[in-house]
């Protein structure tokens, strides 16, 4: 009866041709460190801006309602002090909300600048990686093929 060739070598030798290339795995985790690094700067100076701006609207806020709580004469004055104490409340809450909405369109354009970077980035390193990969696969599979035809002539 005849045997049936022993492939276990050929595929053994076939799949060692194969290389295996961490350095793209490295490289992708430092780009994505580095992205999370700027991405977290960014993040970072928007809280520390926002905190800035809510701490100055709660002293201004303070130093009118100490005008507001003073002892007044007549009650005219209340009624006076009551409604300038509004009026500088909304003032200063559209200061407020414009400065937080600065800080956010601040953000938005760091944070899209950042993203479009990395994406460039991450295309140019995705194709170098892929052209490297093919170029190696089609070494391997040239090996492989060149092993296999050893094998089956021996």
């Amino acid at each position: 009866m005849a045997k049936a060739p022993d492939y276990t070598k050929t595929f053994q030798d076939m799949m060692a041709q194969f290389p295996v290339d961490t350095s793209s795995l490295t490289e992708a985790f430092k780009s994505q460190t580095a992205l999370g690094e700027k991405l977290a700067r960014v993040a970072l100076s928007a809280a520390e801006r926002s905190t800035e701006i809510s701490a100055q609207w709660t002293k201004d806020a303070l130093a009118r309602v100490g005008e507001l709580s003073t002892a007044k004469d007549e009650p005219s004055e209340y009624a006076k002090a009551v409604s300038d104490f509004a009026s500088a409340s909304a003032e200063l809450a559209a200061e407020h909300m414009s400065a937080f909405a600065e800080v956010a369109k601040k953000l938005q354009m760091d944070t899209v600048d950042l993203m479009l970077t990395a994406g460039k980035d991450i295309a140019s390193d995705a194709q170098k990686a892929a052209e490297k990969a093919t170029k190696d696969a089609q070494a391997a599979v040239k090996k492989a093929t060149t092993a296999a035809t050893n094998a089956t002539k021996a």
